[in-house]
């Protein structure tokens, strides 16, 4: 389907040089940040309290974290219903994690008699451990997945190009968490693997229309075969990207504590997601040397008789 239709080609690949030059820089400032600065973990991977509260009426939220703001890095969110509350609180030195939701309750309590303790949990710093090394390893897992597939569909130029393209939207969005020291969750982490799966897609979309255009546009060079593909899927891009964006941003705005950073996540990247598959992965291909002759064979000549 498509809204609209671009007549004449965009030279994205004249513009390929520059493009890339920005995506370096941008991605060794992140991989700098990381360095230096690190990821601001949450307790899902450091360890810490979670405790679960219930109300005799609708409680509101934004009260409760006005109650608990003296508290450093305390997480409160919605839990099943509007009466339930979910609260985490961070390891603390010197301070045990009973002692911890003691004074939680106690704070709650003072605000409104009705709260009452329903569960708590401790979650101890090895587990935190164990989830940075599953979520890495799953980060590798699916990094190779995603090129062993382009390899087998397509051809290792676009498999290598599209790794690249895809490892450096991950790398950015970390580099946006390191640097602005964003909490980095479970839910973060579920968005930079959706990410990974997303913006193949993207790059999927737009090779295997270059592979089309290789046996259709037999007399165009290859600049102008990648170009014609990357302008005839923009109607495609803008819809599905747009409509993607539209329903993370609501829950960008209106998914409250326990959505932000997954979404904000998400929301970058969709955005370099775009940029990477149009004018990383594809200027990347053309540099390797992709050619008519990875797709087409070359016909027989027929022997005279």
């Amino acid at each position: 389907m498509e809204f609209f239709r671009i007549k004449k080609d965009i030279p994205f690949m004249s513009y390929g040089k520059f493009t890339t030059v920005i995506s370096l820089v941008t991605f060794i400032a992140a991989v700098f940040m990381l360095a230096t600065r690190g990821l601001h973990f949450g307790i899902d991977f450091t360890g810490g309290t979670v405790m679960e509260v219930h109300y005799a009426h609708p409680v509101d939220i934004e009260k409760v974290r006005s109650t608990l703001r003296a508290l450093p890095d305390v997480s409160v969110q919605n839990f099943g219903t509007s009466q339930d509350i979910l609260v985490r609180l961070p390891l603390k030195a010197d301070v045990s994690g009973a002692k911890q939701s003691e004074v939680v309750l106690a704070d709650l309590k003072s605000d409104d008699p009705t709260v009452q303790m329903r569960r708590v949990e401790f979650v101890g710093p090895q587990v935190g451990k164990e989830l940075v090394n599953n979520g890495s390893l799953a980060l590798l897992l699916v990094s190779m997945g995603i090129m062993g597939y382009l390899a087998i569909r397509f051809e290792w130029r676009f498999a290598l190009a599209a790794i690249i393209a895809n490892l450096h939207d991950v790398v950015i969005i970390l580099g946006f968490f390191s640097f602005f020291q964003w909490e980095f969750s479970l839910p973060v982490l579920a968005a930079v693997l959706a990410v990974l799966g997303y913006s193949v897609n993207e790059s999927v979309v737009v090779f295997d229309r270059i592979r089309e255009n290789f046996r259709l546009m037999r007399k165009s060079s290859v600049p102008e075969i990648i170009n014609n593909a990357i302008t005839r899927t923009m109607s495609r891009t803008i819809i599905t990207h747009g409509c993607t964006q539209l329903m993370v941003t609501s829950m960008l705005f209106f998914g409250g504590e326990a959505l932000h950073y997954f979404a904000l996540a998400l929301t970058i990247g969709i955005l370099f997601g775009i940029y990477s598959s149009v004018l990383v992965a594809s200027p990347i291909v053309m540099w390797l040397g992709v050619s008519r002759a990875d797709f087409v064979k070359p016909e027989k000549k027929l022997e005279a008789s």
